[in-house]
């Protein structure tokens, strides 16, 4: 399956939260998409699918393909403490990830193409893969040609969301990872226990 490009209204009626970005069509349709998305005969959900929907919701947030996210479970399975957990931290703690959370973008989907087509640099070293996973300490910038672009510029003067776990620095355009954010930093309405929960079946 490849990566969503569809609408994104689309995809926040069928969450009933705005996963995308804000969507005026959410206010308008506040009910799932389809011919039956606003009958009133719904069919009581099963926990089988309160776990599938949490995954695929976790899924579009960040921008991750099915092979993509069982492998970040795999890994965060392994690691010590507690999955859900672990999970949440590492999707954080992606490159494409934190160049939206520094407010490189606007969007993760306007970060992933920034790191694809080179313009972002890690530790002064060019990166080009969206699913790296910084390191407290890693230092994350933007190539020189790439900070004249007025869209970027205008995104970065106009940053209104600062999290605990990055530092920018204006005067150089750079942020630098502090360290793996705690699960009560995310902003994400994400309930990873029942992501755990399913793959555990």
């Amino acid at each position: 399956m490849a990566r969503y490009t569809g609408p994104k209204s689309k995809i926040s009626r069928k969450f009933g939260e705005p996963i995308l970005g804000f969507s005026k069509a959410l206010d308008k349709k506040n009910y799932p998409p389809g011919m039956h998305g606003n009958s009133k005969k719904r069919k009581q959900t099963t926990e089988f699918a309160k776990q599938l929907k949490e995954k695929q919701k976790a899924k579009f947030i960040y921008g991750l393909l099915e092979r993509q996210f069982a492998r970040f479970y795999g890994e965060a399975a392994r690691k010590k403490g507690v999955t859900g957990e672990n999970l949440m931290k590492m999707l954080e703690a992606r490159l494409d990830n934190t160049v939206y959370r520094l407010g490189i973008t606007n969007t993760r989907r306007g970060a992933r193409q920034l790191v694809s087509h080179k313009h972002v640099t890690v530790n002064g070293k060019v990166a080009s893969v969206p699913s790296f996973i910084l390191k407290p300490g890693d230092v994350v910038g933007i190539k020189g040609k790439t900070k004249e672009n007025a869209a970027e510029v205008t995104s970065l003067s106009n940053r209104d969301s600062k999290f605990a776990w990055l530092e920018w620095n204006g005067d150089k355009f750079e942020g630098t990872f502090l360290a793996l954010p705690e699960r009560d930093q995310i902003p994400e309405n994400i309930h990873e226990q029942l992501i755990v929960e399913l793959y555990s079946k």
